[in-house]
């Protein structure tokens, strides 16, 4: 490919790597300098006037925090752009903020679109992307947004791994706010759909409202009780979610769906955030049989060494957009296909 330039931000080296590999192309190269009071800055060390400009950044934090990857891309996408590339394009297969699209409480902050103003701001032409946690955030864009989808790559990695899928498959929404994303994956595997009602028990007159590990309000110190709508008896159940940060939700729903009689559990999501010990109260949960991410969100080498994990590669899909995009291609047949 001509007139592209392709950098990688300090947040998923490994991801950049594979989509370099794929793409036949090296990474351009830049130079990250932070001072002793923790100010970045980047120097772009090539060219870029009149070039397509790709820069590959997660909203991820192996090393440092996530407001440090945000700073460093909007930082880069500013010196792309002041330094005359033609266009930029930015690459994050997990969006920071997303999951805060709407006002949680009276007083708070909708960031998920103050993150889309500053990216705008800083000089993004386009942004591709994986499995909001709300659709909504691509309105929250005046520049084309191309939200990929992960699905296609865990069809494939079902119907791979579980030959009796379509005989003994069932999917299931751990809630009400995955019902849409579940129903999709069930009829694209063309298998029964299920879902877990959750219903608080014993609310006071003085409420306490916080936020669950998904970002959906409940309240504070008052138990849910689950209610399974579907049949799960004997079958293999696949909980799908866009994320996996911390555990409650997904662990209370596998020991439900264990006492309605399912036969195995298999969590899955398209990030595996996996915040803290997380990892390591799924690998002791007698419930879950297997839990499976995409490499969206670095995983650090602690979390790989238990073998309940699996990792699906979504560096193709990415790649493929990247190569369409800059050929000015339709990426549609991406949301069918993996890679």
């Amino acid at each position: 490919m001509r007139k592209i330039k392709v950098f990688c931000g300090s947040s998923h080296p490994d991801l950049g790597a594979k989509i370099l590999e794929r793409l036949n192309l090296a990474a351009s190269p830049a130079t990250l300098t932070k001072f002793a009071n923790q100010e970045i800055a980047i120097d772009l060390d090539v060219s870029v006037r009149g070039e397509d400009v790709f820069i590959i950044s997660s909203g991820s934090a192996p090393h440092s925090s996530i407001n440090d990857q945000l700073m460093e891309l909007l930082i880069m996408v500013n010196a792309a752009k002041i330094a005359s590339a033609s266009r930029i394009t930015c690459v994050i297969p997990y969006f920071p903020y997303n999951k805060q699209s709407k006002k949680k409480k009276a007083r708070g902050a909708i960031t998920a679109k103050l993150v889309s103003n500053m990216l705008g701001v800083a000089g993004v032409d386009h942004v591709i992307t994986m499995d909001l946690h709300s659709s909504a955030v691509q309105g929250f864009f005046s520049r084309p947004v191309d939200n990929l989808l992960a699905e296609p790559s865990l069809v494939k990695y079902i119907t791979t791994n579980f030959p009796d899928y379509a005989t003994n498959g069932v999917a299931i929404s751990k809630n009400a706010g995955a019902a849409k994303r579940v129903t999709s994956f069930a009829d694209r595997l063309k298998i029964p759909f299920a879902m877990i009602h959750r219903e608080q028990c014993g609310v006071s007159e003085a409420v306490d409202w916080g936020v669950d590990d998904e970002g959906e309000e409940q309240v504070g110190n008052n138990q849910v009780r689950l209610t399974l709508v579907g049949n799960v008896t004997g079958k293999t159940c696949f909980v799908l979610d866009d994320i996996i940060d911390t555990t409650g939700t997904f662990l209370d729903t596998a020991e439900h769906l264990k006492k309605c009689g399912a036969e195995k559990i298999v969590l899955l999501a398209t990030h595996g955030i996996l915040s803290g010990d997380a990892m390591a109260e799924i690998q002791k949960s007698p419930h879950v049989d297997s839990v499976v991410v995409t490499n969206s969100y670095p995983i650090s080498s602690r979390k790989r060494s238990f073998d309940k994990l699996q990792i699906i590669d979504v560096s193709g899909v990415l790649a493929e957009a990247i190569r369409r995009t800059h050929n000015g291609e339709s990426i549609s047949y991406l949301f069918h296909t993996s890679y």
